[in-house]
């Protein structure tokens, strides 16, 4: 949804504010009204959902120095200058200064809403192409962080582009080592919250009264030991992002003061009655299906559904195996700076080997493997020669099929119909396929 455009009118005149506000509110159009230009200046940021409209002749600064203030602070921030009568030499100057259009007194209020509806058109495309231009920035990063070309990991992008500018909070679920705090790491990161505080809490092996105080805080004397105040992660992470790992291990205790602080965004610190406001994004990760827990009486139904607003699913490694060249080739490099070695060279059926196995710790794993790989140190799982051997001629015919199916699918970016061409195979057989081995 676009954000609505405002109109920041400076005028000193009461009367002529008056009238042009009036006016602007009649159209369709919000108006902040102002009388100096140093109460505009305090409204006024680097891409200001809206345009100004400024009196020339101003108590204190006058609509010149605004002017050029505001042409520092955003160039392209459209400024309407109203003049006096007779005032066509600062009129022509405020236009090679930067101003937007001017507005000669006496003016019909049709004419200012007209400029002003024009100056706000431009404003809003101004703003749009900013806005892409930074959601293109953002995918670029994403694709640095979140490697693989597979269709999965291209739509776990792009859900995480979709809301991590909206203040809604989410549910990421995936198998352990599939990469759940990097995802969010990166919907905080590409949020507006990005500079404020990212708070990460593991929730499991914590005991109740101990994660209560990590969550919630404390006042001196709550408890023996407590012998100063604390600031809880909740109200730390005010303003920026709470994630929560391993949210299924959550007592019962605890899930319910969790609930409270997602529907009332409210705390109390221990040993407090005093309430306070909280603002932050929550981001649950669980490896279990909560769903299934709640229903078996193991984790709160309502806690689980204000969760649930967006969910992210993380695909195992084994679902996209046609990834872990990439992530490998990356995690290696990196292994290799981090312990000043010189990377090794990989082999088409080294990478192939690799492929061919279920990596059951995911990505934690893979990473770990080149990590070792990199120090020359051997291991069973990777090493040449050494794969997983299968146990029947039916599991190695499907883990060949998949293997082929994986490199083709990655080589046409994606592409159902230029793969079942490569492989010379119907569609709806590649389909099926696809599904079989997780590639959908």
């Amino acid at each position: 949804m676009k954000p609505e455009l405002t109109v920041l009118l400076i005028e000193d005149d009461p009367n002529v504010r008056l009238g042009c506000e009036q006016a602007m509110q009649l159209a369709g159009i919000t108006v902040d009204a102002v009388g100096s230009a140093e109460e505009g200046q305090r409204c006024l940021k680097a891409d200001y959902p809206g345009i100004v409209v400024s009196d020339m002749r101003l108590p204190g600064m006058d609509g010149m120095a605004l002017l050029r203030w505001v042409n520092q602070l955003d160039p392209n921030l459209p400024v309407i200058i109203i003049t006096g009568h007779g005032d066509v030499t600062l009129a022509v100057e405020a236009m090679r200064s930067g101003a937007y259009d001017f507005m000669q007194k006496p003016f019909s209020t049709s004419d200012l809403v007209d400029v002003v509806r024009r100056a706000l058109e431009k404003r809003e495309l101004v703003l749009e192409v900013e806005a892409l231009r930074r959601r293109l920035d953002h995918r670029d990063d994403l694709e640095a962080r979140l490697i693989g070309r597979s269709p999965q990991m291209a739509k776990v992008r792009q859900l995480i582009l979709d809301v991590a500018d909206a203040a809604v909070d989410v549910l990421i679920f995936g198998e352990t080592g599939t990469g759940k705090e990097m995802v969010a790491r990166c919907l905080h990161d590409l949020s507006r919250a990005g500079q404020e505080n990212y708070v990460a809490l593991n929730c499991g092996g914590m005991a109740d009264t101990l994660l209560d105080s990590e969550l919630f805080g404390h006042e001196s004397g709550a408890f023996t030991g407590a012998q100063k105040r604390r600031i809880g992660k909740i109200e730390y992470a005010s303003g920026g992002t709470l994630f929560l790992d391993e949210v299924e291990s959550m007592p019962m205790s605890m899930q319910i003061k969790l609930l409270r602080v997602l529907q009332e965004r409210v705390i109390e610190r221990l040993g407090s009655n005093q309430q306070i406001q909280v603002a932050c994004r929550v981001v649950a990760a669980t490896k279990d299906d909560l769903k299934a827990l709640s229903d078996q009486g193991k984790f709160r139904a309502d806690l689980y559904y204000r969760l649930n607003v967006v969910r992210i699913e993380l695909p195992a490694l084994r679902e996209r195996r046609e990834d872990i060249p990439a992530l490998y080739d990356e995690f290696l490099l990196q292994a290799a700076k981090r312990y000043n070695r010189p990377p090794p060279v990989l082999t088409t059926e080294y990478l192939r080997r690799l492929m061919a196995q279920d990596w059951p710790g995911n990505i934690r794993e893979l990473r770990n493997a080149a990590d070792c790989h990199a120090l020359g140190i051997a291991r069973d799982a990777t090493a040449p020669g050494m794969g997983n051997t299968p146990k029947s001629l039916t599991e190695a015919v499907d883990s060949y099929e998949r293997l082929l199916i994986a490199n083709e699918f990655a080589k046409q970016e994606g592409n159902i119909a230029r793969t079942s061409e490569a492989l010379k195979v119907a569609r709806t057989t590649l389909h099926d396929k696809l599904k079989k081995y997780g590639m959908l």
